[in-house]
Order: structure tokens, then sequence, then C-alpha cells
């Protein structure tokens, strides 16, 4: 029965081929005879190696070495032919008798000992032809079993997505299809589906889950390959771009083209699987965006209703309300992982969606979840004060005014923003458009003259409106900065002897810093 497999040791098991091998086996390489062989050829070129490719089985009947010194020469000649054979990619070298001499040269034998090349022996009535049908057939015979076996492990996919348990099954069917562990991964990085058990060690774990998070959160739909603690691992996300569902990972398996058709239509599978649930989700966040509008009313008996339903109670108060700001990219990654963080903690978390952002709302004692969602999706979270429901609406403007303070990627408590007190809430678009109208005439004079009317202004106010003080600071004379400041007055067309205009201007000034 014909090897479906194209290596050396497929052929020389063939009796209709007759091949003998003279190499020691013992003293050969573990996997010389049983390499790949992409092709078989002929040659008696003394360098034929500008003309062959890797993985390539050479025949040879021996004229090259006649026309160099004799078929029994210089041993020298011999170990450089081989030599090259051998840096060139050739897997295995065979010697056609009883054409040129009778037997293998004993030089080239012991040429080939040296180099580990496999040498075997092929007789006068074995044409080269032969050899290169041969394997030519075992390639063809293996490509046909590799997409009989892609056909098959499809159907039994396709079986296991049809359970109730659609996506578990269907990573359990891939990964015994491909004898490798699979994980499936949710859109935040967190694994949810995997098999076989026992799971990859804790650092490959760790590595892979780390690597999994960082392909998630760039948004863009990828598909990578890597070394992980020595293994060989594909990373292949599920969904659109900008829109990822999640990310498969398979360690362990060298994946030819039959099995990455296997693994696209799983992801083919689990991506419609997962996007199927946008839908619903849909659904749900928009029952969770009116519930919201209910707790801005101060009353949370109907959302105490539905929530109890649906998800499981609210959290118990005093509790802490939180805005976070996320890229539009990322969104909806983050509503999906609250979503999983609120099946995880029943009555311990409930989350909606307003304009100002997602609205997160945990128990007081809860001190993970805003920072865990800060820094997974860089979001810039604003977090109120501990308080009741009958106060909901006060906590949620706090936590919209800590959120406009908070970089990307922390949390900022509403009681940390109020070390700067009343100006600080200064901080907006719009006071910083009304302070940068307000200050243009003063700021236009300073570029077209080279004045330091703003400047001296600021100074000034800084120091109580005293001149002397003023001056001190600026270092110039006091005349100088009572004439700045008369200059400043005509500009703004303001008398600031009085309080009020000195106060506004101050407003405006910090809100333009």
């Amino acid at each position: 029965m014909t090897d479906p497999q194209p290596t050396l040791r497929a052929l020389l098991a063939r009796r209709d081929l007759d091949l003998r091998l003279a190499s020691d086996e013992a003293a050969l390489p573990a996997d010389a005879l049983d390499a790949p062989l992409r092709w078989v050829h002929s040659s008696d070129l003394a360098d034929p190696t500008p003309f062959l490719a890797d993985d390539l089985l050479l025949l040879t009947t021996g004229t090259q070495f006649a026309s160099l010194s004799g078929i029994d020469g210089d041993s020298v000649e011999y170990s450089a032919y081989v030599a090259r054979l051998r840096a060139r990619g050739v897997r295995g070298l065979g010697f056609g008798t009883e054409v040129v001499r009778d037997g293998i040269p004993p030089a080239l034998a012991e040429a080939c000992r040296e180099q580990g090349m496999p040498l075997f022996e092929v007789p006068y009535r074995t044409p080269f032809i032969a050899l290169a049908r041969a394997n030519a057939e075992a390639i063809a015979a293996q490509a046909y079993a590799r997409r009989t076996w892609a056909l098959s492990a499809q159907r039994a996919i396709s079986l296991a997505a049809l359970r109730p348990d659609g996506l578990a099954a269907t990573v359990a069917e891939l990964a015994r299809q491909l004898d490798a562990w699979v994980g499936l991964y949710d859109a935040t990085g967190r694994p949810t589906h995997a098999a076989p058990d026992p799971a990859p060690d804790g650092a490959i774990a760790d590595a892979l889950a780390a690597e999994a998070g960082a392909v998630l959160r760039r948004g863009a739909r990828a598909a990578s390959t890597l070394e992980i603690a020595g293994h060989r691992v594909t990373l292949q996300t599920l969904g659109r771009g900008g829109h990822l569902r999640g990310l498969l990972a398979i360690v362990g398996a060298e994946l030819d083209l039959e099995g990455r058709s296997v693994v696209t239509s799983v992801i083919a599978m689990a991506g419609l699987a997962l996007e199927q649930n946008v839908g619903l989700d849909r659904a749900r966040r928009a029952l969770r965006t009116g519930l919201l509008h209910a707790l801005l009313s101060n009353d949370p008996t109907l959302a105490r209703r539905v929530s109890r339903e649906l998800w499981g109670a609210l959290p118990t108060a005093p509790v802490v309300v939180a805005v976070a700001v996320v890229a539009a990219a990322r969104a909806d990654a983050a509503a999906d992982w609250l979503e999983l963080r609120v099946a995880e903690r029943r009555g311990a978390l409930f989350y909606g969606r307003s304009s100002d952002g997602l609205v997160v709302v945990i128990p007081g004692g809860d001190g993970d979840t805003l920072p865990q969602l800060a820094t997974l999706f860089n979001a810039a979270v604003g977090a109120s004060d501990p308080t009741d429901y009958p106060a909901f609406s006060r906590a949620h403007t706090q936590a919209i005014a800590a959120a406009r303070r908070a970089a990307s990627g922390t949390v900022m408590p509403f009681a940390d923003t109020t070390g700067g007190g009343v100006l600080a809430a200064l901080d907006t678009l719009h006071a910083r458009a009304l302070a940068d109208r307000r200050l243009a005439p003063l700021r236009e004079h300073d570029d077209q003259h080279g004045t330091t009317l703003t400047a001296t202004v600021r100074t000034w106010l800084e120091h109580d409106a005293r001149i002397d003080e003023a001056a001190q600071a600026l270092g110039v004379h006091r005349h100088t900065v009572r004439a700045r400041i008369a200059q400043a007055q005509q500009l703004l067309a303001v008398d600031l002897t009085s309080f009020p205009a000195r106060a506004e201007l101050w407003a405006a000034l910090i809100a333009a810093a």
C-alpha cells in the first residue's frame, strides 16, 4: 500500500522502486528520512544548486564526477559537492548505479556520512521518473487526505454549533480536530470558553491573556502567530473592526491551508453567534437607559422592580454614581464588559448609557470596578460622593463634573475636584470660549504691539490690585504698571476700580489659563 506521506522513508518502503538505503540510519539526523519532500529532481551537473529548490530529493548517475577526475576521484571533490547540496536544502541524494559504474563510489558515501546527507541506491531497472511520479502521487494523496479531513472537521464543528451550548461545543470540537488547546475570549480579553483541560500553565495563560487584551484594545481586526514560552500561538479576532466581539486563541497547532480553512469556518460561526446577540443587547441597553432616566428623577421604585426581574437588585445604598467617558470605538466593548460584571455580581452593579458617557452605579465599598474600567478601556471616569437613591441626580451631576477633570485611564473622585473651589468649575469649553472672547482685546494688542498687558493685569490682580506690589513682582516702575492698567481699562471698556469688574476679569483669566 502506498504511504500517503511524501518522505524519503515512504519512497524507500515502496517495493516496486527497489531502492536501498546506503547510509547508516542511526548516524543520520533524527528527521532525515521523515522530512517532507516537495519534489524529486535529477541532475548530473557538478553544481546543480542554482537550479534546485528547498526540500528536494536529488538523483544523479555520477557522470559529473567522471568529468572531473574519475568516478573514484578525489574525496575533496565529493565533500564539496555534498556540502553544496546540504547548504541548498537538499533532503537526500539518490545514486543511479550500473550507468557509469557499479555501486556507489566510496568517497561519495563517506562525504554523505560526514554531512549527514541520506544516500540511497537507485538500481538500473528503476527509472528516475518513477521516483518523481511516486513522490508526486504521495503529495497528491496527502493533499486529498487533508481536504477530506477539512471537510469532515467542518461538518463535525457545524453539528457542534447546533447544540444548546453552541459556542462551548464548537470550541471543544475545534480543539479535538486540531489536537490543540483552544480558548475563546470575550471583547474585554476575559476567557469564556476553553478546551481541553488542563489549560496552559499559569505563565502561558497570563501571557496569552495579556496579548489577547492588547489585540482587542486596538479595536482592529487582526490575525497573528507568535511564540509564547516555546508554544506556537495563533490569535484571530472575532467581529467587525471597531466592534470586536472577542478573540480565538489556538496553542500548539501548526496550521496548514486546510487547518486555516477549518479555523476560518469556526471564526465565521462564532462571529455570527456573537453578532446575533447584538439586537438583544441593543434592546437590553435601551431598557437600561430608560431605567437610568427613572433613577435621575430621584425615584428608584420602577428601576428597582425591573432590575430585580432582569439583573438582580440594584446595588445597596449608599452607592457611588460614576460617569465613564470612553472612545466611541471602545464604547461597545466597555458596555459588554459591564454586562459581564452585572452577570457575575448580581445586585452589586448597575449601568446605563447617557449622552455624557456610561453611567455606573456601584456600592460605596467597591474599590476595583471603576479602576479596572478606566484601565481596560482608557476611560476618563468621574465618581460621585457616596449617596442614597433619592439624591441620585445630584450624585450624577457630581460624577459628570469629576469626569471632565479626569485624565484618560484614571478615576477622579468628586471630592478631589473641590480643592480649587468654585472657580475650578470654570474649566469647561463654554467658560473658556467666553474667557477668550473677553480677553481678546488685550491679547490682540499684545500680539500686535509686543506689549504685556495681559500678564500685567494678571499680576496686578494676583497682588490684590496693589500697584507697588505688582510693579515689584514684574520688575518695572509703578508708573509703568499704572499706565498699563489704564490702557487695559480702555481696551476692555470696563472700570477696574470696581470689585465686580475685577472679579469677572479674574474669572476670565482663570478659565482661559
